[in-house]
């Protein structure tokens, strides 16, 4: 790396360019073009309910904007973990996420065998348990973002569908776990699945 690589904000921008544009464009999707959608069609239901719109800040407090989030944000992590997980073992000829067939990968080392080196981190110094947590650690963090976001769309969920109840008349009203066994919130998971595994 030069000198002009490493300096100033203009160093900082080609090193990064690639996680900054797709925070962007996350960013911009996400904050910008789903939630303004999101309130406007919140808002027409609720004209078409003949109750009071809602402010774009207290929009994004309401199950409607949380349900749609959550339940993205389940099948990405779920996609996201499904692939981390499956790509250690499984192979795929052709592929360029898939590790070679017949040879050794930097990858694959066994990383009890660099306890004693004294730039391995600090997991792989002190091995057990932290070790352990450390190899899949990965792993680990997408499933935990995902159960979180599985959590959330639940919970959102079933604020939302007891809103439309009200909004019907009806005064049944569904606790989460009503909602997590419902046919509704697994066509709402389900479709999104299906999707990141084609």
């Amino acid at each position: 790396m030069t000198a002009n690589d490493r300096a100033g904000f203009g160093g900082f921008l080609r090193r990064n360019g690639l996680g900054i544009t797709v925070i962007a464009c996350f960013l911009l999707i996400w904050l910008v073009g789903q939630t303004t959608a999101g309130y406007r069609t919140y808002n027409q239901e609720l004209k078409r309910d003949h109750e009071a719109s809602v402010s774009f800040p207290t929009y994004l407090t309401t199950a409607h904007f949380g349900e749609a989030t959550f339940e993205n944000w389940e099948s990405e992590f779920l996609q996201m973990g499904m692939y981390v997980v499956l790509t250690v073992k499984l192979r795929q000829r052709g592929s360029a996420e898939s590790k070679p067939f017949d040879e050794a990968v930097e990858q694959d080392d066994d990383l009890g065998q660099h306890r004693t080196d004294p730039d391995a981190p600090w997991p792989v110094r002190r091995g057990g348990a932290w070790l352990a947590v450390y190899r899949n650690s990965l792993s680990l963090a997408f499933l935990a973002l995902f159960a979180a976001s599985f959590l959330l769309h639940a919970v959102t969920g079933s604020r939302e569908y007891n809103h439309e109840l009200a909004s019907a008349g009806v005064a049944e009203r569904v606790s989460t776990w009503s909602y997590l066994e419902s046919s509704r919130f697994w066509f709402e998971s389900l479709q999104n699945w299906q999707s990141e595994f084609l």
